[in-house]
């Protein structure tokens, strides 16, 4: 599916507060900025998580004064400058959602930093980004996490985490709760996978499914073997929890498939599906995809074939 045909440019609201929060001299003038936004101090920062107001202000005053946070300030104008490109990116990929859903609100962007408190915060109305996150391998302070997660947090990978999330809501991907097989899973992660590329079609597989070019070469190369294991292991309609997290769940490499095979497979796998079934049924439109529950039926009516590639 190509790029819509798009006749209205959607433009969005946006706030930068890095350097609002960056300037902070004095533990009122935090107070100040915190009661002006409510949402990034209860559901970003977690207030509720602090015994009392007295500590979580403390607590924040003395981080956002701590001089290496001057460092992680100074590398998001290095990696993001203006944020110019960012908020472009944004906007084009909400100007493809308004395209496809004219009914769904357009969000407010705010762009903060915590000190890798946060990485991102969604409602209808307000999304939040904490760019500290996403500053790339180059960076000289990174969230303490797996290198196989870490990798994921990169400039490119921001607003397709942002569609991807949208894509996964139950609000648009409709999915049939009493169905607990993995292949219902599969093909969620499948629909929504295909939602974020629809809003992001230049976007490269590799960047939507936090996988390395090598990797979706592999699986491309190797989409038989995997297919094949997935059939044989009798993946597909199990409810166990233990395959669910073997296949979908977030691992360095699924090894139960071969020991280069990337975490997620069946994921992957379950995007390949969804995509085989919009080729295979090209009246259908990406909405009525997405309101597809019958998972098994959509499986079975793709018509998948798990060739090289």
């Amino acid at each position: 599916m190509d790029a819509p045909n798009v006749s209205v440019q959607v433009e969005l609201q946006t706030e930068d507060l890095r350097e609002v929060i960056h300037t902070i001299t004095d533990k009122q003038s935090l107070v100040d900025i915190l009661g002006k936004h409510q949402v990034f101090r209860d559901q970003f920062l977690h207030r509720s998580e602090y015994p009392d107001d007295s500590t979580f202000i403390n607590t924040l005053y003395q981080r956002f004064t701590n001089p290496y946070f001057d460092s992680l300030y100074f590398e998001t104008q290095r990696v993001f400058g203006d944020l110019q490109a960012l908020r472009e990116e944004f906007e084009q990929a909400f100007t493809n959602l308004y395209y496809y859903y004219p009914e769904y609100p357009q969000p407010k962007i705010q762009f903060v930093i915590t000190g890798l408190d946060g990485d991102l915060y969604l409602s209808d109305s307000l999304i939040i980004v904490g760019v500290d996150h996403y500053l790339g391998a180059g960076a000289k302070y990174r969230p303490r996490m797996y290198e196989y997660i870490l990798r994921q947090y990169i400039p490119e990978n921001i607003v397709p985490s942002v569609m991807l999330l949208y894509g996964i809501d139950t609000k648009v991907n409709a999915t049939n709760m009493n169905d607990k097989t993995v292949l219902a899973d599969m093909i969620a992660y499948g629909k929504s996978y295909y939602f974020a590329k629809q809003m992001l079609p230049c976007k490269a597989d590799s960047i939507l499914m936090n996988y390395s070019a090598g990797e979706i070469a592999g699986a491309r190369k190797n989409q038989d073997l995997i297919w094949f294991r997935l059939v044989e292991d009798e993946v597909l309609y199990s409810t166990a929890n233990i395959m669910k997290q073997r296949f979908l769940g977030e691992r360095p490499k699924t090894v139960e498939v071969g020991p280069e095979c990337p975490g997620r497979i069946a994921q992957w796998v379950g995007w390949q599906i969804v995509n085989s079934y919009m080729k295979n049924h090209p009246d259908v439109v990406l909405q009525d995809l997405m309101k597809n529950q019958d998972a098994d039926k959509l499986f079975k009516e793709s018509k998948y074939k798990a060739t090289k590639r």
